[in-house]
């Protein structure tokens, strides 16, 4: 399905904070998006999100958002018991899809969305945002040159303290919990750096007594050609950073996930000649919006009728990680990834 005008225009399904805060500013800085219409359960909560950012429409029902004609493609950042139904709804009524992670809860889940596309001929994929960053761009080049000769070791840690029952991250029923949630990213970004898949996980987990959501999650994933070991949590003090380590040099990521959209950011890189530092070297990267990037991006792939950057089969290949990490915490044994 090729559609052919200049930009693709966006109906984003209901008033969530990370749209009307970050993706939705963003992506109105698109070279290849506009915002046509927002869409909630509550018309006045539509309204005052509509009035706030500039979007034209505002719609009462997402059935409704659906239904215009004026819509090419959805951005769907519902709760993630909700992500593969409105996703679906979504592709049927003929709009291209870009949904928030994870896309599903389960494997079985996102699979079902694999027909769902040959069936629509709409395009669908997952919201990794970090993907067209160009901080991790050139992390993959700098691996690709052999900067810090062999991948062997990803270490990483991302956390934020939140203990509010009525967070949507916190109730277990809408797929809540630090894996969900954040994990995911550090999966991601360690399948992104080996270009590879793990072929076994081993996870202890940690949940909260009242919430039963995973509040703390360390796992350890296999991969052919070395290892990388994470630590997620929704209850410690929020922090995030990321490190590969390769059999001549190190690169660290100094604001992996969350960079911001107002100041620079930073890839130091150490060839590894002493313990004090002398052999580090800092890369900066322009202010840059990863959300209008990514925007960008997915309306591009629709314009030109070419691939989404994070395709629902690679959504696949995380979730198929994310299982076998919680099977592993019951089990207590190595786990393989199965899809």
């Amino acid at each position: 399905m090729i559609i052919m005008f200049k930009k693709i225009r966006w109906g984003v399904l209901s008033t969530a904070n990370i749209g009307l805060k970050k993706v939705l500013p963003a992506m109105q800085k698109g070279q290849y998006t506009t915002l046509a219409a927002i869409a909630s359960r509550d018309l006045a909560k539509a309204r005052e999100a509509a009035t706030a950012l500039g979007i034209p429409t505002a719609y009462g029902s997402y059935e409704e958002l659906l239904a215009d004609p004026n819509v090419d493609a959805i951005y769907n950042p519902l709760p993630n018991h909700l992500h593969v139904p409105w996703t679906i709804k979504g592709a049927e009524a003929g709009k291209h899809v870009l949904c928030e992670k994870p896309l599903s809860l389960t494997v079985a889940e996102a699979k079902t969305l694999l027909a769902v596309r040959a069936r629509t001929g709409v395009k669908i994929g997952e919201a990794f945002m970090v993907d067209c960053h160009p901080q991790w761009l050139r992390l993959r080049q700098l691996l690709g040159e052999g900067r810090i000769g062999e991948l062997r070791s990803i270490v990483g840690i991302y956390s934020y303290f939140n203990i509010n029952p009525a967070n949507i991250r916190n109730r277990i029923e809408c797929g809540g919990g630090a894996l969900m949630d954040i994990g995911c990213y550090l999966i991601h970004a360690s399948r992104f750096a080996f270009a590879e898949e793990p072929t076994r996980v081993v996870a202890r987990i940690d949940r909260d007594p009242a919430m039963h959501t995973d509040r703390l999650t360390s796992a350890i994933l296999d991969f052919p050609n070395g290892q990388a070991i994470f630590t997620c949590s929704t209850q410690l003090v929020p922090y995030q950073r990321i490190q590969f380590l390769g059999t001549r040099g190190r690169i660290e990521m100094e604001i992996s996930f969350n960079a911001p959209p107002d100041r620079s950011t930073r890839l130091f890189i150490d060839d590894g000649c002493d313990l004090f530092g002398s052999g580090i070297t800092t890369e900066t990267f322009p202010v840059c919006d990863q959300y209008t990037l990514q925007a960008d991006a997915f309306s591009k792939a629709v314009l030109e009728d070419t691939e989404v950057p994070v395709p629902i089969e690679d959504a696949v290949k995380n979730m198929s990680v994310i299982e076998a990490i919680f099977n592993s915490a019951k089990t207590g044994q190595w786990e393989s990834p199965r899809q």
